[in-house]
């Protein structure tokens, strides 16, 4: 059961919808109904494009149109409420089959409205507030409760409540894990007794003494410790402990796992972590490589940085000149990107397909952003003729950029899709630039800042 210590209320932000229709015309009309009502949108023009975009970006809510090139609107409503990164998004569908039958069968699907064409301004910007507000109203105390235990359950590393009395009041999964018991059996127990000596009898006293100073500051702050195991082995762990904030008399307890983290580290070493074709880091390495990081950033009050770099115009690029030039173009690039990666907390990665991504560690928005706009300039530097390009005739970049001091309480893919949702828009302003989010907070897309392309 969740802690009431562990409530939080989450972070306010500009909602994000999405536009399926593959007419232009009425598109058009919807985007530029939703962007003068100050909502950011994200537009498809295939049911194949919606869905991974609604996937990817997790908008707000959804206008779709019924009659698509590749799959309807109703099949399309069917697959995101059967996933359940998506299922979650409210779906509006604006169409001109406006028959009875037509509308209980959007409703069957799952939708939460139905809106005729031709559309009048009026009433789809009444709809759309509305399923926005009663979207945001559904986001009850239970609900922020729930998403972050979910966070607290997925943690690598333990966490435990500690009462004034030195007993455990709540303890998440990964400690059943490090302390090989239960988590009903921790429920109640001194911490002092979960440890080795000599760490033991120096907690045991410090929560019998609390105002001795010398017991607080051999106990207080982060110290490495030994779990006794089931096998009658040890594990090594630091072992964080703090005050909440607050009247109430409680401590937080983190655990890491020392001895996990070096194993790690040497399996990683030997296991394939370079992407084949373009010899830089590949995905599997990057995400290993961004749990470490996200973890030590939340330890270290640093703040971290994410770069999405998408390459522009690239399928048409390959259809052009062929895939071996599309290969050896994905390879200028990336080892443009590792030049711009030197530090030993940094990495660049080829995430997949024509998409690079670039972790900085202790790296605020600033210093991010001129980085990123650095490795775009570099891009275009290195003047790759590029056949389909709208402007310049190379190819380009398009980059988005997130930063943030993680907390305990943040989600470590929220951070990637604010990075993702900055690269979509750069697409959007049209390519070869960079927008920046400080993620976890509510960002202006207008205001975001961008470099004007070549």
């Amino acid at each position: 059961m969740m802690h009431p210590a562990l409530a939080l209320a989450a972070p306010s932000r500009q909602s994000a919808i999405l536009i399926v229709d593959d007419a232009p015309d009425s598109l058009g009309l919807l985007q530029d109904i939703m962007r003068q009502q100050g909502y950011q949108t994200f537009v498809a023009t295939s049911g194949k494009r919606a869905l991974d975009i609604a996937t990817r970006v997790q908008p707000d809510l959804i206008l779709l149109d019924v009659i698509l090139p590749d799959l309807d609107g109703l099949e399309i409503c069917r697959r995101l409420k059967r996933q359940p990164d998506t299922a979650h998004i409210p779906v509006i569908f604006v169409s001109s089959c406006g028959e009875t039958d037509d509308v209980v069968a959007g409703f069957d699907t799952g939708a939460v409205d139905y809106i005729a064409k031709p559309v009048r301004l009026p009433e789809v910007c009444a709809r759309v507030r509305a399923q926005l507000r009663q979207r945001s109203s559904s986001e009850s105390q239970k609900q922020q409760a729930e998403r972050l235990q979910l966070i607290v359950d997925g943690m690598d590393e333990g966490l435990m409540l500690v009462g004034g009395d030195g007993r455990v009041a709540y303890a998440n999964p990964a400690c059943e894990r490090f302390l090989d018991c239960p988590a009903v059996q921790l429920s109640g127990r001194p911490l002092a007794d979960l440890l080795a000596p000599p760490a033991s009898q120096d907690y045991a006293d410090y929560f019998h003494t609390p105002d001795d100073q010398e017991a607080a500051r051999r106990c207080r702050g982060t110290r490495e410790v030994l779990l006794p195991q089931g096998d009658g082995s040890v594990r090594a762990m630091d072992l964080s402990l703090s005050p909440m904030a607050g009247g109430e008399a409680l401590f937080v307890a983190l655990l890491h796992d020392i001895t996990h983290h070096k194993q790690s580290e040497t399996a990683l070493q030997r296991a394939a972590l370079v992407d084949p074709l373009t010899r830089i880091a590949n995905r599997r390495h990057f995400d290993a490589f961004l749990d470490k990081e996200w973890a030590r950033a939340i330890r270290s009050g640093q703040p971290l940085s994410l770069i999405v770099l998408d390459v522009d115009h690239f399928k048409g690029y390959n259809d052009s000149l062929g895939h071996a030039a599309g290969d050896a173009c994905l390879q200028a690039i990336a080892e443009a990107l590792q030049s711009h990666a030197m530090r030993p907390t940094d990495l660049a990665a080829r995430y997949g397909g024509e998409e690079f991504v670039v972790l900085l560690a202790d790296t605020g928005e600033e210093a991010a952003a001129r980085l990123g706009e650095a490795a775009r300039a570099h891009v275009e530097r290195l003047a790759i003729p590029n056949p389909r390009a709208s402007d310049g005739g190379v190819v380009t970049v398009s980059v988005g950029v997130a930063s943030l001091v993680p907390t305990l309480f943040d989600d470590v893919r929220s951070f990637f899709v604010a990075a993702d949702r900055a690269m979509y828009e750069a697409k959007a302003r049209g390519r070869n630039r960079v927008v920046t989010v400080q993620a976890g907070t509510a960002w202006d897309a207008a205001g975001a800042t961008g470099a004007q392309p070549h």
